[in-house]
C-alpha cells in the first residue's frame, strides 16, 4: 500500500480531462476513492487481510476489533503460557449436539477449536472458553483508511495519504472513481456507456487478481490449488 491517493486521483483527472477540477471537485473524487475502497472490501476482503495478535476476553464468545470488518482465519495460540498449537475450525452445531454445555466448560489459555458464522462476521467462538490471558494469532479484514477530503477549490495536488488496497489494485480503484464520475453525467449516452465500461473494468480486475492469486497459491500437495498452466 505504497501508492499515494494523490497519484490515483491525478490519473483519474487525466482520464476525465478535468485538471482544473471544474466539472468534478477534488473532494468529490476523493469521496469516490473512499467509496471504491469500501466496495473492494465487499468483493475482496482478502485484499485487506492483516495478521494480528488478538487478546481474548473471558468466555467462549469473542469479537474482532472495531477496526476490522470480519474474521478471515485463526492460526494458532500465541500467549506466552500457551502451547502455541494450531487452532482448528469446527462446526458449532456439531459441538452443540455433542456437548451442549461447552459454553460453560472450564476456561483455559489454550484454544483448541474456533467457530465462525458469516451471518455474524465480527463475532466468533472459541473452545474451550478463554481466560483473559489467552491470545490468538488471527487474520482480519480491516476497514480501509479513509482519505481526507481536501478543501474546496483545490486540485489533486492537495490530496494526501496512501490507498489501503494492494498497489496492484490501484488501477481498479481508478476505474471505480471514473465510473462514479461519468455516472454523474449519465444523462449523456456516451458518459453512461463509459461509466458502465469503467465499472466492468473494476470488477474484472478484482476477479482476475483473485484468480491469478489463487491459481498459484502454495498447497499441501505442492501444486497450485486450482491446477497448473498447461
Amino acid at each position: 500500500m505504497t501508492t499515494t491517493a494523490q497519484s490515483v486521483i491525478r490519473r483519474v483527472v487525466d482520464t476525465l480531462q478535468d485538471a482544473a477540477a471544474t466539472r468534478w471537485t477534488t473532494a468529490e473524487l476523493v469521496r469516490y476513492l473512499n467509496d471504491g475502497q469500501n466496495e473492494m472490501l465487499i468483493y475482496r476482503p482478502d485484499a485487506f487481510a492483516t495478521s494480528v495478535t488478538l487478546t481474548l476476553v473471558a468466555g467462549a464468545k469473542q469479537a474482532v476489533p472495531s477496526t476490522a470488518a470480519k474474521l478471515l482465519d485463526v492460526v494458532r495460540n500465541s500467549a506466552e503460557t500457551s502451547t502455541k498449537k494450531a487452532v482448528r475450525i469446527v462446526n458449532r452445531q456439531l459441538l452443540d449436539s455433542q456437548y451442549p454445555d461447552w459454553h460453560v466448560a472450564t476456561a483455559t489459555v489454550n484454544t483448541v477449536h474456533y467457530m465462525y458464522d458469516p451471518i455474524d462476521p465480527r463475532v466468533f467462538y472459541v473452545y474451550p472458553p478463554a481466560t483473559t490471558l489467552a491470545r490468538l494469532d488471527v487474520v482480519l479484514a480491516n476497514y480501509p483508511t479513509a482519505i481526507a477530503e481536501p478543501a474546496a477549490s483545490t486540485t489533486f495536488t492537495s490530496v494526501t495519504g496512501n490507498i489501503s488496497v494492494p498497489d496492484i489494485l490501484a488501477t481498479a480503484l481508478m476505474d471505480y472513481i471514473a465510473y462514479r464520475a461519468f455516472n454523474k453525467d449519465a444523462e449523456y449516452a456516451n458518459n453512461a456507456t463509459r461509466a458502465q465500461t469503467h465499472y466492468a473494468l473494476f470488477t474484472n480486475a478484482l476477479n482476475t487478481d483473485y484468480k491469478g492469486t489463487t491459481g498459484v497459491v502454495p498447497s499441501p500437495l505442492g501444486a497450485p490449488i486450482h491446477g497448473s498452466v498447461a
